[in-house]
């Protein structure tokens, strides 16, 4: 029997992407399909490197296949991404994603889950970049070992001069540390401190990125304010801890990105110092914060829980060292942040819709 691209396509046809809820045809995920006698070859073209389902989707196709058109086919699958984009890319073109971290209060660890998570994404293949926008404390420069560095610029052909962000660790990096005294306190006014921010982002020499991260300060100030209405937001990443101290501040945080006027997308909740695990007792789990606090919180909003971070030592000495945990693979810690990022990825993906995939 002679198999024909027909008969594959519409096998495939029956395998739907869980998130957009099409099938993989439809959502033109499959490319380049090639037949020769009973091999059959093709790339499956997934919405982002950090999709946590590539293989059960890998599975699914192969699966199809053999039942719908021959059991006895060879079936090679290329697993490939285009991440896709809002549609509204009126600015910063280049850059298809702006994922916002944020918090209701400091010291709930959000500048290292911001830090973790540039780095996850990085490490599936994307083009990440992350700016640190947290006017009171900036710590990417110390959690990515740059305490000292300053950024270079280019002029243009225009004449405009543009900001090169430091890449450390296949990440681009730009903080308002890079350019202040670490030894000097600055005391910001709104507009001054607003003016800066909008800098980092129109000022700068991205290039092009599938992500770029943006560590908040906590609160809910002017910063917030300026980044939301200025700039196409694909989402926002909300950190707690479980006390409900951190959660009544964080479900402010959490209601502004829905107010009128900022109508942010939230990727989800992110609960950080979810538990203590000693390290002579790697399977024990005491809950010395509380217990549940940030599940409870993205089901009362209805919003994704996106997991648990626990607190561990080697999490604040890789920081401290300038080379954050999720860059060793050896760590069980980096496969809950790779865990993690694949669910934010997966998140942008929904909210961008189905047809930044035709």
């Amino acid at each position: 029997m002679i198999i024909s691209n027909e008969q594959v396509l519409a096998a495939l046809r029956n395998v739907e992407d869980p998130d957009l809820k099409k099938d993989l045809v439809t959502l033109n995920m499959i490319k380049d399909l090639k037949i020769e006698d009973k091999n059959i070859s093709f790339t499956l073209e997934l919405t982002t490197p950090a999709c946590p389902m590539k293989d059960m989707l890998k599975n699914a196709c192969t699966n199809a296949i053999k039942h719908f058109v021959d059991a006895s086919a060879n079936i090679s699958i290329n697993i490939t991404s285009r991440v896709t984009k809002p549609m509204d890319t009126s600015q910063l073109n280049n850059i298809k994603n702006i994922i916002l971290v944020s918090s209701g209060k400091g010291g709930v660890g959000k500048s290292t889950v911001a830090s973790n998570l540039a780095i996850a994404l990085g490490a599936d293949g994307a083009k990440v970049g992350l700016i640190d926008a947290d006017i009171y404390g900036p710590s990417v420069p110390t959690m990515f070992g740059l305490i000292d560095a300053k950024p270079n610029a280019r002029e243009t052909a225009d004449g405009k001069t543009l900001i090169l962000p430091i890449e450390k660790y296949g990440i681009k990096l730009l903080s308002l540390g890079f350019f202040a005294d670490p030894n000097q306190p600055v005391p910001w006014r709104g507009p001054m401190a607003s003016n800066a921010i909008k800098q980092l982002f129109n000022d700068a020499d991205w290039g092009e990125l599938d992500y770029l991260v943006v560590d908040l300060p906590p609160g809910t100030g002017d910063i917030h304010i300026t980044i939301t209405q200025s700039f196409p937001i694909a989402g926002a990443v909300i950190v707690t801890t479980p006390q409900k101290v951190a959660l009544a501040d964080t479900r402010k945080g959490l209601q502004m990105f829905r107010m009128p006027g900022i109508n942010i997308p939230i990727l989800g909740v992110i609960e950080n110092m979810a538990y203590f695990t000693p390290a002579e007792l790697p399977d024990n789990k005491y809950y010395i914060f509380g217990r549940n606090g940030g599940k409870a919180l993205a089901s009362g909003f209805e919003v994704p829980f996106l997991g648990e971070i626990p607190i561990v030592q080697s999490i604040t000495e890789a920081g401290d060292n300038g080379a954050p945990i999720a860059l060793n693979p050896e760590s069980p810690l980096a496969a809950v942040f790779a865990e993690i990022a694949g669910r934010v990825a997966q998140q942008v993906s929904i909210n961008n819709g189905v047809t930044a995939n035709s």
